[in-house]
This record gives C-alpha cells, structure tokens and sequence, in this order.
C-alpha cells in the first residue's frame, strides 16, 4: 500500500530523547519518596503522556504528586536537552525521502508541545516541521494509549485513517494507532520486538524504515 499520510511519533523515533528523559523521570520521582529505576521508568511511562506517571503514582501509593510536577520535570528535560540532544540516525534522510516523494507526514507526541520544539530545535529537525503538523497529548483529552491523538491528526491533516502509516516505539503508542485503524510499523531500538506486538512491521535503522515507507 502507498500510504497517503506517515505520522512519526516523536521521543525515540525523530529525537533520541527516551534516554534522557527516562532517567531525568526516575531521579526526580525518587527525588519525591516514590523510588523509581530508569528500567521502571521505560517499562511503565515510555510513550506515555504525564498523566499516566500521575495516576500510577497515586494508585501505588495513595499520594498525589506536587501541583508543579509537570512544570519542574519538563523544566529538567528540556534544560538536559539542550546540553545532550541527537536526532535519531538516520531521520533526516527518512524525511528528505518523504519530500521529495510528495508524501505528508506529522508528527504526534505524548510531550508537550514546548518540549517537542525545544528537542527539535536542538538537533535541526525544525526545519522539517511546520508548526501545524505537530501534534500533542495536550491537544486532547486522552492520550496514548487511546487512539483520540492519532484520529485527531489524520482529520486534521485530511487523510482516512486507513491511509496511514504510524512510526511508533513503544507498546502504548503501537496500541494507540492501532485502535485509531492504522498500520504501525514498530521501533526497535529500545523495546523489543515481541513488546511491540500486532504491528505491521518491525524495524532497527532508519535505513530500514526508508525501503518500507518506499
């Protein structure tokens, strides 16, 4: 199938951001009483939005997180970004293809906005992106892994759901754009494939990626 629509997610897959983000999320729970490894912190939040680490907090442990969470942890992320922040390799000749193709793509993120243009103006993938093509959890109601976020972009960028490709890393998200009727091919690089389990198709380079979508 020649997809009408690729929709990229973004921590992990355009910027290599899990690592960093990962551990900045363990130390600061830690930090607050709630004792959190980095291997936890992928495990439980990896492709989540911050609501999650909220509710899972809570449920474990009967306590709520400070009213300035959100604020503090992407103040920390952000800040770690700008001194450590590399695309993925490989992204840029991904999404030179997909232009020169004449095939749109978005982005859709469990992050905040700010901290998705924070990441891409740190590693040039700005260039890429118009500021209508960039999709967050905060635009919606629920986010990964319901589908709300994905069905939101393809109405927005007007293509059938069925048209779509999704580049995805983690088990929430495969599962979000599964549940939205798109296919999924799954990231590698992190998660192992059987937890990328139900998608169309498996990768671990970008090279790879770049014969799929061709």
């Amino acid at each position: 199938m020649r997809y009408e629509l690729v929709i990229f997610d973004n921590d992990g897959v355009l910027v290599d951001s899990e690592p960093i983000s990962n551990t900045i999320l363990a130390e600061y729970l830690t930090e607050l009483g709630h004792p959190t490894s980095y291997q936890e912190c992928v495990r439980d939040y990896m492709g989540a939005d911050v609501h999650r680490v909220h509710g899972l907090v809570e449920e474990r442990t009967g306590e709520k997180l400070p009213a300035d969470f959100d604020e503090t942890l992407d103040s920390r992320v952000v800040a770690a970004f700008q001194q450590e922040l590399e695309p993925v390799a490989g992204v840029d000749d991904v999404l030179g293809k997909l232009v020169a193709d004449g095939v749109a793509y978005c982005v859709v993120s469990s992050s905040r906005h700010e901290r998705i243009r924070a990441g891409h103006c740190k590693t040039g993938l700005d260039q890429w992106f118009e500021e209508e093509w960039i999709f967050s959890a905060e635009d919606v109601g629920q986010g990964k892994p319901a589908p709300d976020l994905f069905l939101r972009a393809a109405e927005r960028m007007g293509v059938p759901p069925e048209r779509c490709v999704v580049i995805e890393d983690s088990p929430l998200g495969a599962a979000a754009a599964r549940a939205a009727g798109m296919d999924v091919y799954g990231f590698t690089s992190m998660m192992p494939a059987d937890r990328l389990a139900g998608v169309t198709g498996h990768f671990s380079d970008m090279s790879q990626l770049r014969e799929m979508l061709a």
